[in-house]
Formats: C-alpha cells, sequence, structure tokens
C-alpha cells in the first residue's frame, strides 16, 4: 500500500467487498469468521464494504479460493487511493497510478470496471473514465478489452475517495463490475428466473448441453425449462401450474401436471434435476431428498434455497447438512439474479 494518509500499514492488504443488496452484512459475517483480525467498514450500505486484513494477498486469495463465502459477490483488491478532488486530477492520478503498473499489464487483455457508490461525487461517468484508462493499457502496451479479461483494472468511487486496484476475474471472483452478471433478455423470454440458471452455469463451471435427461421440479411458467430444452435435452417438468404456451412445440417436453409430492420415477432416470421452487427451504429439502433416487449416480443439482427467515446462515448450514445425506455439495453462492434466496449445485452420489 501507498497511503500514509489513510493511515493503513504497509502489511495489510485492504479489500471492497459486495454483496447482493441488503446481504452485505451476512458477507461479511462470513468474512468474520473466516479471517482473523479482519477489520471491516461499510461504504455503501447493505452492498459494498471496505475491509483490511492483516494476511498477505496470496493468503486471502488460497482462504476465499478454498473456502468460497456464499454471500460475496465481488472482492477487488485495493492497491491504492486517494481523496477525490472532483476535477481532472482524478484522472490524472488514475492515469499516472495505471502507468506505474505497467509492468503488470503489458501484453495482456485487460479490462476496466468502474463503479461509482450510490451519491459518490465523482463527476465523470463509467464509459469516459474507461476511454481514458484504455488509452493509458494501449500506450502501456496492454489490449483494453470488454470480454474474456486476462487481468482487470477496478476503480471504485465513495462518497469521497477513489479506490484502485488489478487483478485477474478469478481473483475478484467475477469478470463483470461489481459481480453484476448481465444477460440480455430475449424476445418472448417466458421470466427472468431463466438468467438465475445460465448464471449458475458459469459460476459452478457447468455445460447444460452435456446432460441428457432433465428433472424440472416446480417448473412452472417454465423458465428454466426453456432453457434446457434449448440446449438439447429431454426435460420432464413438473408442477400442478399451466408451463408457458410456447413450450409446447418442443416434442422432447414431458408435462406432469401434479405436486411433486406425487410423482415416483424409475432409479436413474434422469442426469440433471433443478428445482427453484418458492417453498420454505426444508420443505423444498425434503421434496428434492425424496426424488434424489430418480438422480443417477454422478447426475447434478441446482437448486434454489428461498432465505425467508433472518438467520440465512444457519438456514443454510441446516439445508447443506440435510442435502449432506443423498449429494456432495459442489458450490454454494448467492448469485446476483438471487433476490431473497441463494443457490446451491451438488452431486449425486
Amino acid at each position: 500500500m501507498d497511503k500514509s494518509k489513510s493511515g493503513w500499514c504497509r502489511e495489510l492488504t485492504v479489500w471492497i467487498g459486495t454483496a447482493n443488496k441488503q446481504y452485505a452484512s451476512y458477507a461479511m459475517e462470513e468474512l468474520r469468521r473466516q479471517f482473523e483480525g479482519l477489520s471491516l467498514s461499510q461504504l455503501s450500505p447493505g452492498e459494498t464494504f471496505l475491509m483490511q486484513l492483516p494476511q498477505g494477498r496470496d493468503e486471502v486469495m488460497k482462504s476465499i479460493r478454498d473456502r468460497k463465502p456464499i454471500f460475496l459477490r465481488h472482492l477487488q483488491p485495493v492497491d491504492s487511493s486517494r481523496a477525490m478532488s472532483l476535477d481532472a486530477d482524478d484522472l490524472d492520478w488514475l492515469s499516472d497510478w495505471l502507468r506505474l503498473s505497467r509492468s503488470h499489464l503489458a501484453g495482456k487483455r485487460v479490462g476496466v470496471h468502474i463503479r461509482k457508490a450510490e451519491g459518490s461525487p465523482f463527476p465523470y461517468s463509467a464509459a469516459d473514465a474507461r476511454a481514458v484508462l484504455d488509452a493509458v493499457l494501449a500506450e502501456a502496451g496492454a489490449e483494453p478489452a470488454h470480454k474474456q479479461p486476462d487481468s482487470l483494472v477496478a476503480v471504485y468511487a465513495s462518497r469521497d475517495t477513489l479506490y484502485a486496484g488489478i487483478g485477474t476475474p478469478e481473483e475478484m471472483l467475477s469478470d463483470w463490475p461489481g459481480g453484476a452478471v448481465r444477460f440480455q433478455r430475449e424476445d418472448g423470454q417466458i421470466s427472468r428466473a431463466k438468467f438465475k440458471l445460465l448464471e449458475a452455469e458459469r459460476e459452478f463451471g457447468l455445460d447444460y448441453s452435456r446432460f441428457s435427461r432433465a428433472l424440472d421440479i416446480g417448473a412452472a411458467p417454465g423458465g428454466w425449462t426453456s432453457l434446457l430444452l434449448e440446449r438439447g435435452l429431454k426435460v420432464t417438468a413438473v408442477d400442478p401450474a399451466e408451463l408457458h404456451p410456447s413450450l409446447q412445440a418442443y416434442r422432447t417436453l414431458t408435462v406432469l401436471r401434479k405436486n411433486a409430492s406425487e410423482v415416483k420415477f424409475e432409479p436413474g432416470s434422469f442426469d440433471l434435476l433443478v428445482c427453484d421452487m418458492s417453498w420454505s427451504p426444508m420443505q423444498m429439502c425434503r421434496l428434492v431428498l425424496d426424488l434424489a433416487p430418480a438422480l443417477q449416480s454422478g447426475g447434478s443439482a441446482i437448486v434454489t434455497i428461498k432465505l425467508m427467515h433472518r438467520k440465512p446462515l444457519q438456514t443454510i448450514r441446516e439445508v447443506m447438512q440435510r442435502f449432506g445425506e443423498s449429494f456432495d455439495i459442489v458450490g454454494a453462492r448467492q448469485l446476483f439474479h438471487n433476490r431473497e434466496e441463494m443457490t446451491l449445485c451438488m452431486k449425486k452420489r
């Protein structure tokens, strides 16, 4: 760190964490349990926070990789910061800082992410600031890249301070600014729930087209079913409610207008099970476990857990413990497209 004004010690590493709105407190609680000596302060209440750690960068990143927090959506290293001057000096400072980092960036594809806290007086738009820094990158021998970057330059403008850092998409937990993954809404899209399943595919390293037979529990109106059908899977959709009429065109779709508790299948009938039901977590858990024999050994399951109560960490722990009877947990994350819920990826034993 180069910040004598801030009082940060040189041995400390400094980071900006981001969670879904109203879930930052749970991300901070997870991090407190994970790191000794952690110091936290709010930047954007309920969403973004500053954290200082006595551990080095490599140690922090290894811990995050080994035990990725559920509610931490994005993690930005802070390599330098300064109080905003609210004029061209801010961009000059960012440009000079980036030039000093040229040895880390030359020859790489580099993306620039500019974020502003709500109410930040930083006078430049994200597009204008990015254009300036893209020019500096090109001057330094790097290739400005908006997609699939090797490295990221991240800038966060709070109400009074600019924070800047460099890292890889893996280190920042996302290649999207603040981890806010965006998908383009399609004409005729059945529901935004489809985005959750798309984001889960990215987050957990899946490829739905590699599966062949899927069971969608609580499928209506059919957002998840539509994506799986588009990927070429044969889908059995279970829901007493009606699915969107557009799905009738798929000959690879079987619809069972029943409650999930009323259906049974031959063992190993499916290699993928998905469930996005607005039920209590333990009810959903019982339903999925009752149908687990229909999923072949080694098959994958993607389920959302609705966080209806005040103790989401406890709820998640109890559900994961219960699922452990039949599944190995591959990943547990609150995705950007999750609202009052989180997503589990599991593999059937």
